[in-house]
């Protein structure tokens, strides 16, 4: 199809309407799937990496606005997702790309979420709709193209406010594995983790494996048996969508590991779950952090990584004071620069930490690569100790 083709293919695309749950709406064209969705409108500031975007887990049930007007130009390949599917609940998008561009394409943006019903919107002011989403706060959001955005306004708006809010939602049991596997260590095999996945992106065991450790992905609802099973010498929780408050199980979990003094790490929503663990609180930002170029600083070097983020919730612990907990004393290791959050936690008597954010960088910048090294240092330094325990003993 030619150029002219397929400007003429998009500019006789349906209308399409976007709704917010404050009755503020932004008319455009169909991009994707034509129908209708619904979600939590959220933003994404980051320039690159939508296909992994789409692909994370940890954003199911949200509509995703991009920010970076110019979406689509590398088209879709078959190496970059995150998972098996596309798990945003709609797109929204300023001026798609025409023509997709890259040795690695293997079709349009525009026909991967047609083929899989993602319906989505273009054509639109991103920039009003993120300034809105800043000072209003993520909301619930309907988008509707085809015969199903010939309906009035004010019954479309209805609807919107009929959809259950993430405030309060359990979604990691519908993202995660229903079977365990295993993720072979690359080259030789150094140590054995077992994975609890909330929502796991690719790319997370993969650079596991790349340290030499085999990874036993285990499902959400995983038991202190099941992680037994699997004699780890690490336990890790992973990313994973919806609201930590509803995450007992795993909560639950969690502090059978820390009881076994088996070391552990946690990511973004593993961080809440730590969190919580601790006896901390969480609670819902305004409108959140994602995107691939969020500042955050290490407390225990002060470094600061340019880092990639996808959370709307954040734990509740003091920032500059070391904490008391049930499992010895905590501290708050790592801080968002642009507004304080605490984006990881640290236990000082037991080998425990996690971050907010995402260290597997997909995609997204490589400064926090070095949290996994971190994690094999303390599985490293606990086997260690495990051997001195043992030659004391003899002795």
């Amino acid at each position: 199809m030619t150029t002219a083709a397929r400007g003429a293919v998009r500019r006789t695309a349906p209308h399409a309407l976007l709704v917010l749950e404050d009755g503020r709406t932004f008319r455009g064209r169909a991009y994707g799937a034509v129908g209708e969705t619904f979600g939590e409108a959220v933003f994404s500031t980051g320039m690159t990496g939508y296909q992994e975007t789409l692909t994370d887990p940890s954003y199911h049930r949200q509509v995703v606005v991009m920010t970076a007007p110019h979406v689509g130009n590398t088209g879709v390949n078959d190496e970059d997702p995150e998972s098996k599917r596309i798990w945003v609940a709609g797109y929204v998008v300023r001026d798609p790309a025409r023509v997709p561009s890259n040795w690695r394409s293997r079709r349009s943006l525009d026909e991967e979420l047609a083929d899989q019903g993602v319906v989505g919107i273009s054509g639109i002011d991103t920039r009003a709709l993120t300034r809105h989403l800043r000072e209003r706060g993520a909301m619930r959001v309907g988008i509707f193209s085809g015969p199903a955005a010939e309906a009035g306004e004010e019954e479309l708006l209805a609807r919107v406010r009929e959809v259950p809010a993430m405030q309060g939602a359990d979604l990691c049991g519908e993202v995660a594995t229903d079977e365990p596997y295993v993720v072979p260590a690359i080259g030789e095999k150094r140590y054995t983790v077992a994975a609890v996945d909330l929502g796991i992106k690719g790319m997370t065991p993969h650079r596991m494996a790349e340290r030499g450790i085999e990874v036993h992905v285990l499902p959400a609802a995983a038991t202190p048996e099941d992680i037994d099973a699997v004699r780890p010498d690490g336990v890790f929780f992973s990313n994973g969508p919806g609201d930590p408050a509803t995450a007992d199980d795993a909560v639950a979990l969690m502090r059978g590991v820390l009881d076994r003094g088996i070391p552990l790490f946690g990511i973004c929503f593993g961080n809440q779950i730590l969190g919580r663990a601790l006896g901390f609180g969480t609670f819902k930002l305004k409108y959140g952090h994602r995107g691939i170029n969020q500042p955050v600083q290490d407390r225990t070097t002060g470094k600061v990584e340019i880092t990639a983020h996808n959370h709307g919730f954040a734990v509740d612990a003091p920032v500059d004071e070391v904490s008391e907990t049930p499992y010895g004393r905590a501290e708050v290791s790592h801080v968002c620069l642009n507004d304080g959050v605490v984006e990881g936690l640290r236990l000082l008597d037991r080998p425990a930490f996690s971050v907010q954010y995402h260290p597997e960088a997909a995609a997204g910048p490589h400064d926090a690569a070095y949290l996994f090294d971190r994690f094999v240092a303390l599985m490293r330094d606990n086997l260690q100790h495990s051997v001195n325990l043992m030659e004391e003993q003899r002795a």
